[in-house]
């Protein structure tokens, strides 16, 4: 990790590494905690592949859905890790995206309590770290890993 350029954190969600890894395959799961609530997610792809698209929208009213992530897979690494970006679309075009270019690696490892969920978001200059630290990173991305773990605690 890279201070001037990185955001991080982590969360122990107690839930088995499989039931977290579904969480984020499974396009109708991840669409029950991906984005803030109250807000609802829409899942349009997902294939957590190299190369693999991950589309999502967003809506505040169940009924408009506006474009959230059109991004692309870099890795996924069954039950270890996920990396994805939003400098690339989904048709692996260059993309400048609102608010901020970055790429995050998601990662699962064991912890006595169940799963070490880890999350590193990569910048690619000091600005849009901080421009991204700004905007509520820690309460977005820990909004969701909280709504993330409270999603598999009950569906262990």
């Amino acid at each position: 990790m890279n201070p001037d350029l990185d955001l991080a954190l982590d969360r122990v969600i107690r839930a088995p590494r499989a039931t977290v890894w579904s969480a984020w395959t499974d396009p109708a799961k991840l669409a029950r905690w991906w984005v803030p609530a109250p807000s609802l997610c829409r899942v349009d792809h997902l294939e957590p592949r190299p190369g693999g698209a991950f589309v999502t929208r967003l809506s505040d009213d169940g009924v408009v859905f506006v474009p959230h992530m059109d991004g692309c897979f870099l890795a996924a690494d069954p039950l270890e890790r996920i990396v994805f970006t939003n400098a690339i679309t989904s048709g692996w075009r260059p993309a400048n995206p609102d608010p901020i270019a970055m790429t995050a690696t998601i990662t699962f490892d064991d912890h006595p309590d169940g799963t070490l969920y880890r999350m590193l978001v990569r910048h690619g200059d000091p600005e849009s770290r901080d421009r991204h630290q700004k905007l509520g990173f820690v309460d977005g991305w820990g909004t969701v890993a909280g709504q993330l773990a409270a999603y598999t605690e009950e569906n262990r």
